[in-house]
């Protein structure tokens, strides 16, 4: 007898009517009316069926800290990283704990199984990395987190900043970070992205740098991080975050910039709903837009995905797990409204960053992990147009989370609030 078998599902390539069989929390078939007794049998009623969300870039050590010790008037990337190395000092490990499992639960109600956090290694004491370790831990059973070495201030501007982020890997933390246009120069920018990009190589890391997150369209570090990554055989593992620079260069350069990130197999993640708001804050009109050129990326052939970035901190007085809301905000930015560009914008927050994570067993299909959401939807496009509401959510066969349907489809007012928690991180 299975475990679960599914039935009548929409899913996000066009199928219908689909049944999958789950046994020892992972699909064992896929197909069309498939008939066979189960412990536990879902109608998915002709509704959408995902495999779950994943966010490729969050923040989780400021999470929620949003008013502490004030609010970012300004709404600058400038202003907020002040703010942070204020709070810095007044962080606690449990305050950091409860705050990030408190995004956890709204992260697991909302179907987002994957996240990979950047995490500041500039605390002297690398209390952030010594929390979100903690939390990594807890959250196991209901997600994958994935942990960044993050030196917010610079690897090479601050003090110890290279020694803390070596210090953060030995402790576990899984990916070397990078901000290399926070250095003091622009040549330290480009040292901070070698000198980094071979520290990963040495230890068979992953890279994910945040890069050129400015309207200056001179800051051009995604140039040297694909040089470097072509230099020292890390293609498919690395990944440039933002890439807001591009939204301002100018066509030429970019024409041969796109070329050399493709040869290096790039992974790129924008952060619409913190791009739209950060960037183009000293325009005055027309004011740009800021979110890197998402279009082109893709069709150029480079994985790119949608991130999260921020929620309730410093940078963003907004947020809620949702990364139906990002794929959304990126959609608009993006101007991508056909069939295939809507489609590629829930890709973006699917299948393309549990690529760039390095997700095993991650999708649906036969011997693939039995993880999964039921939207409230009987399309990526509706789903993204509506929020849809996360019928059930599954992890590894488990039903963990689950949320009544509305009243109606068309729903205009939104989604419900209210969500049944099957399972909490305690």
């Amino acid at each position: 007898m299975l475990d679960l078998l599914v039935t009548h599902a929409t899913l996000p390539d066009g199928r219908t009517d689909v049944s999958i069989a789950v046994q020892d929390g992972r699909i064992v078939e896929l197909s069309a009316g498939l008939q066979a007794p189960a412990h536990e049998t879902l109608d998915a009623a002709g509704m959408l069926l995902s495999p779950p969300f994943v966010d490729a870039h969050f923040h989780l050590d400021s999470v929620l800290s949003y008013g502490q010790p004030r609010v970012n008037q300004s709404g600058t990337l400038l202003e907020g990283i002040a703010l942070w190395g204020e709070l810095r000092p007044r962080l606690t490990h449990e305050a950091l704990v409860q705050r990030a499992l408190q995004y956890c639960d709204w992260a697991v109600a909302r179907g987002l199984l994957a996240i990979r956090s950047h995490v500041d290694t500039s605390h002297p004491d690398l209390l952030p990395v010594h929390a979100l370790l903690e939390v990594k831990q807890r959250v196991a059973p209901y997600l994958d987190l994935q942990l960044v070495a993050f030196p917010q201030d610079g690897v090479l501007r601050a003090p110890d900043g290279l020694a803390n982020l070596r210090r953060a890997l030995d402790m576990g933390v899984d990916v070397v970070g990078g901000i290399p246009h926070f250095e003091r120069t622009g040549a330290q920018g480009s040292e901070s992205v070698k000198l980094l990009c071979e520290l990963a190589a040495d230890r068979a890391k992953r890279v994910d740098m945040h890069c050129d997150e400015s309207d200056d369209p001179q800051s051009r570090h995604v140039e040297t991080l694909a040089f470097e990554t072509r230099r020292l055989g890390l293609q498919g593992r690395v990944t440039g975050s933002h890439l807001t620079s591009m939204h301002s260069m100018d066509d030429y350069y970019v024409s041969k910039l796109i070329p050399l990130m493709a040869e290096a197999q790039l992974g790129v993640v924008a952060n619409p709903l913190i791009n739209i708001t950060l960037q183009g804050r000293h325009d005055g009109y027309p004011k740009r837009r800021g979110m890197t050129r998402v279009p082109e990326l893709m069709a150029a052939g480079l994985t790119v995905a949608f991130g999260h970035d921020c929620a309730l901190d410093p940078w963003y007085a907004g947020g809620s797990a949702d990364m139906l809301e990002a794929a959304h905000m990126g959609l608009h930015v993006g101007q991508m409204t056909s069939q295939a560009a809507m489609r590629a914008c829930f890709d973006a927050v699917t299948q393309n960053p549990a690529r760039l994570l390095g997700l095993q067993d991650y999708g649906l299909a036969p011997g693939c992990h039995a993880d999964f959401v039921l939207l409230h939807a009987r399309s990526p496009a509706e789903a993204m147009r509506l929020r849809a509401a996360r019928l059930a959510v599954y992890r590894r066969g488990k039903r963990i989370a689950s949320s009544p349907a509305p009243l109606a489809t068309l729903n205009l007012a939104g989604r419900p609030d209210g969500v049944d928690f099957l399972a909490r991180i305690d």
